[in-house]
């Protein structure tokens, strides 16, 4: 059977963007967030974060430190009737990355390889589905894998393709396009 997702940008979305966020005491939930996920495990979404993080490409962090906060944070999901099913993340960066983090990837947003990826592994139907980011990197990459609902959280509007994304103003209001 194939299925539909909520794709979720993790800074931005799941917590506030502090800048390279690896640590549960530095992990502010975004307003919202658990209503949503609930929302959207109780309509049978699949859950899947899809998220850039540089962070480990510039040896701030390691992937090991970014695996241990996923757990953490789908545990905190798991305790208010939501879930992440899948995350899916870009270590890499073409300017700032060291050693093997250093190079163009498919899979770096504004690129939908993430998003592709999990349409795969996943068998999800990517026009029945829903993204939601904060950057205009995340709305490129919803719109040029072939999501279906496109929604960005206080996106500048002058985006050149606003016709085929909605802005939203908080989480709440993304619960209505599920």
């Amino acid at each position: 059977m194939i299925g539909r997702a909520l794709f979720l940008d993790r800074d931005g979305i799941i917590n506030v963007d502090r800048g390279y966020v690896y640590k549960p005491i530095d992990v502010e939930f975004v307003d919202g967030i658990f209503d949503l996920v609930s929302a959207a495990v109780s309509l049978d979404y699949i859950t899947v974060v899809v998220t850039n993080q540089a962070g480990i490409g510039r040896g701030l962090y390691s992937e090991q430190d970014f695996h241990r906060l996923m757990d953490w944070m789908d545990a905190e999901f798991s305790a208010r009737d939501g879930r992440l099913d899948a995350v899916y993340y870009s270590p890499f960066h073409p300017v700032h990355g060291r050693g093997e983090y250093r190079r163009h990837s498919d899979c770096r947003k504004p690129a939908p390889g993430m998003l592709l990826r999990a349409q795969r592994e996943l068998n999800i139907d990517l026009s029945r589905s829903l993204l939601i980011g904060d950057k205009q990197s995340d709305i490129a990459a919803g719109i040029a894998a072939g999501v279906g609902t496109v929604l960005g959280l206080e996106v500048d509007e002058e985006y050149t393709v606003r016709e085929r994304w909605h802005r939203i103003d908080s989480l709440y209001a993304a619960i209505n396009f599920l």
